[in-house]
C-alpha cells in the first residue's frame, strides 16, 4: 500500500457493510496492539461516510461484483478492489467515484 491509496472501511463483525471511504496516511509499521513482530499495519484516515451503507448481502447479489475478493476470498483485513468494483460499490453507496 502507498500513501494516498484509497480504500473502503468495512464493518466485518457487526453490520457486515461498507460504511466509509478511507485513505492511507502512514506506511507499513509494526502493529502496536500486539507483541508479535510478524504483524504490521498501516494508518488510515477517514475521508467520508458512505451515504447508504453497502451490505455484504447486496455485494453478493450484484453480478458486477461476483469476482470481488470480498465475495470470493476469506475475510482478510486488506483486500484488493478493482477500479470497476470501486465504481460499483461507490454507486451502490450513493457516492460518485469520480469525486473521490
Amino acid at each position: 500500500m502507498k500513501l494516498g491509496d484509497k480504500g473502503f472501511f468495512y464493518h466485518s463483525n457487526e453490520g457486515l457493510e461498507v460504511v466509509g471511504h478511507v485513505e492511507i496516511c502512514a506506511l507499513s509499521h509494526p502493529d502496536s496492539t500486539t507483541d508479535d513482530p510478524r504483524w504490521d499495519c498501516v494508518d488510515i484516515k477517514a475521508v467520508r461516510d458512505v451515504p447508504k451503507p453497502v451490505t455484504l448481502k447486496d455485494v453478493k447479489a450484484n453480478p458486477k461484483l461476483e469476482k470481488m475478493a470480498l465475495v470470493t476470498s476469506m475475510r482478510l483485513s486488506v483486500q484488493p478492489v478493482t477500479e470497476d468494483e470501486w465504481v460499483e460499490v461507490c454507486r451502490m453507496g450513493g457516492l460518485d467515484a469520480k469525486d473521490i
